[in-house]
């Protein structure tokens, strides 16, 4: 039995029935991922109201839980839906009277509604909290025995693990331990035939344990020593004829079996071994106390024989370093997983953790976005099989950072990563500041990261995170083939070896201009054949990222960068100066232009320096070089745009808008309608201006 499906209305951020919420989880782990508000953390509380959880917590319903539109009214009731499915033969005779048949297969709704008690005078009654089972609420209420076998195990953010394994009243180690198989398995202790070896004590049950210690006690000479004198001294004088006053020191435990065990449960606590000294310390953080904490709650969950198996943990990444994180998140795919002695356990988590989500199989995924949640199941995203395949092995730590953004550059290299946000902050459009992640694919999977922000079915909306995905035209003008020493001259048999070479120049697309023109759109149209809803791809304007800064303007910026990458070593060791290096930079750069009439053969001068030169070295060259003008107020951000290629300034002008798009808000498609629109009102006003 697990849960699979949640439905929302009307709770929170989420409104009613076609604007609140439906939610599908895994068997085994499900992550809620997303920015800050998304309503994680309401996804979960949800499930806590109508399953409730095995901590006895208690969750109070507050006025604000009821979800207020966009004009400002309150809603009157609130829906929640929890499905069960999956249900062992034993579960459907278990629930016989709540449970749903369609099409032969058994489900369990559990359908938990508040209703809010208008104008009655009574305060400490203002709602109404009904708790039915079938999918509308249709069938019988659950009583409290079922609703205790559906409670849920919840670990909430921020916990004081080190709290909740510390002995005292109604701990919640006390609560684990007396769920755990044959806790009051044992002998009782019979005063009459005391133990006579250590085994005979080991046999007792904890209980029987607990009376033998208070025998033992009981008969311990400074016991006695003290009741003699309390009863002698004190008391005797003190009675009355036929009725004497006796004391007796004894443990103050008493009852039933069960109570005498709950007592001696609640003195326990569980600490991390010492493996030196052999004895718990206290020296051990949060961290490891949570890792812990964890554990036990996973163990009891494995080892119970009935019940819902199902473990709610918000933000498990708390006080963890990345490395246990990943060791955490191997732990927990493994509970989920059947075992000889554990039955599988059902982990539904959130995380802010760009280190778990890359850990986790992206169809285990959930991405929660203003109001909307977002399962990345194979039949869900554009994805194809193969993309999974692709992304389970090369999405690490920073590309996951793509589900908590507001906005996304996708981009081929380190240089694109390291020159974009630099640009940006330059042009006013700090991306940190509107919550644009730069994602570097390293040149391979562009189109495979872009489609997951690609919904197959767009019924319930699409993903409202503007994507800019920045490409090469990976075309180089007639004359770089020659500059670049790729042929000789025109003539050059390779002119006709296609097939044999990795490169494409403008000749390679046709005879004539025209037929270049056409046949170099299609080339364009095909590197754009993935856009779609949210995402956009932005091609190079002529050929790389280097050739066509160069080629809008900044030449000799470009030039200099590169010059500096070449000769980087030089400054390090001391045998030359940044300032010396520009120098010789800007003189060789003086031959280029006087050798070079036309602008791609200028710039295809420059860009071959990148033959020897690294591009990530240069680009953070070319963002000191443009830093230094703005200092010196040579350059300021109207100047700048007109030095750079318009597809990068449509690239980061449309990633940006993410931060202007209001939470909540209906209408997904319009929204991401308006944003590209803008976007080609944007183009259209920079080629007018060329």
């Amino acid at each position: 039995m697990y849960l699979s499906a949640l439905k929302i209305e009307n709770f929170r951020q989420f409104g009613q029935a076609g604007h609140g919420l439906e939610i599908s989880f895994n068997k085994g782990v499900t992550a809620l991922v997303g920015e800050n508000d998304a309503g994680k953390t309401a996804v979960i509380d949800a499930i806590r109201y109508v399953l409730q959880t095995r901590d006895a917590e208690y969750l109070k319903l507050q006025i604000e839980d009821f979800h207020i539109d966009d004009s400002g009214a309150q809603a009157d009731a609130i829906t929640l839906v929890c499905t069960l499915d999956g249900l062992s033969k034993a579960e459907l005779g278990a629930f016989a009277e709540y449970v749903t048949y369609k099409n032969k297969v058994g489900r369990l709704h559990i359908h938990w509604s508040a209703k809010r008690v208008l104008g009655s005078s009574l305060t400490r009654r203002w709602v109404d909290i009904s708790v039915r089972s079938g999918e509308k609420g249709e069938g019988p209420s659950l009583d409290a025995g079922v609703r205790q076998l559906l409670a849920t195990a919840y670990l909430k953010p921020l916990r004081d693990a080190e709290r909740e394994m510390s002995p005292g009243r109604n701990s919640r180690l006390s609560q684990v331990l007396s769920s755990f198989p044959t806790i009051d398995a044992g002998n009782d202790f019979d005063t009459a035939a005391p133990p006579a070896t250590t085994s005979d004590a080991e046999a007792l049950s904890i209980a029987g344990m607990g009376d033998y210690m208070r025998h033992l006690v009981n008969k311990h000479g400074a016991i006695i020593s003290a009741e003699q004198a309390i009863n002698v001294n004190y008391l005797a004088p003190l009675s009355l004829a036929g009725q004497p006053l006796t004391s007796r020191i004894s443990f103050g435990e008493g009852g039933t079996d069960s109570a005498r065990l709950k007592q001696i449960l609640e003195r326990l606590e569980l600490g991390l071994l010492d493996h030196a000294s052999g004895e718990s310390r206290g020296f051990y953080g949060l961290g490891s106390n949570n890792v812990l904490f964890m554990a036990c709650e996973l163990l009891l969950l494995g080892k119970e024989p009935d019940g819902l198996p199902l473990l709610l943990v918000e933000e498990p990444e708390a006080h963890l370093h990345p490395q246990r994180q990943l060791q955490l998140m191997e732990f927990l795919e493994k509970a989920a997983e059947p075992d000889e002695d554990l039955r599988p356990v059902q982990v539904i988590l959130t995380t802010h953790s760009p280190n778990l989500s890359s850990k986790i199989p992206i169809q285990n995924l959930v991405m929660m976005h203003r109001g909307k949640a977002f399962s990345l199941a194979e039949d869900q995203t554009c994805l194809g099989a193969d993309d999974y395949r692709f992304l389970s092995r090369f999405l690490d730590v920073t590309k996951a950072g793509l589900f908590f953004a507001k906005g996304l550059l996708v981009v081929e290299g380190d240089a694109e990563a390291i020159l974009l946000p630099a640009l940006a902050r330059r042009l006013g459009k700090d991306l940190t500041k509107h919550g644009v992640s730069v994602i570097n694919v390293g040149g391979v999977g562009l189109r495979r990261y872009s489609k997951i922000m690609q919904r197959r079915d767009t019924s319930n909306g699409e993903i409202e995170i503007p994507t800019a995905c920045i490409t090469d035209m990976d075309v180089m003008p007639d004359c770089a083939a020659e500059i670049h020493g790729l042929v000789t001259g025109p003539t050059d048999p390779k002119w006709d070896k296609k097939a044999d070479r990795r490169w494409r120049a403008i000749r390679d697309f046709g005879a004539t201009l025209a037929e270049q023109e056409i046949a170099l759109d299609e080339h364009r149209k095909k590197r754009t054949a993935s856009d779609g809803q949210c995402v956009r791809t932005f091609v190079a304007d002529q050929w790389t990222l280097e050739y066509d800064l160069a080629f809008a303007g900044l030449a000799r910026e470009v030039h200099a960068a590169a010059y500096l990458a070449i000769h980087e070593e030089k400054i390090d060791l001391k045998k030359a100066t940044k300032a010396s290096l520009l120098t010789a930079a800007d003189s060789l750069f003086e031959k280029i232009e006087s050798a070079h009439s036309s602008n791609e053969a200028k710039c295809s001068a420059v860009y071959k320096l990148f033959d020897r030169a690294s591009k990530s070295i240069a680009a953070q060259h070319l963002v000191d070089l443009i830093d230094e003008r703005f200092s010196a107020k040579t350059l300021d951000v109207i100047g700048l745009r007109g030095l750079l290629p318009t597809y990068v300034l449509h690239a980061i002008e449309y990633a940006t808008r993410g931060s202007a798009i209001p939470a909540g808000t209906s209408g997904t498609s319009v929204t991401i309608a308006s944003v590209l629109a803008d976007s080609e009102s944007a183009a259209a006003v920079e080629e007018g201006k060329e």
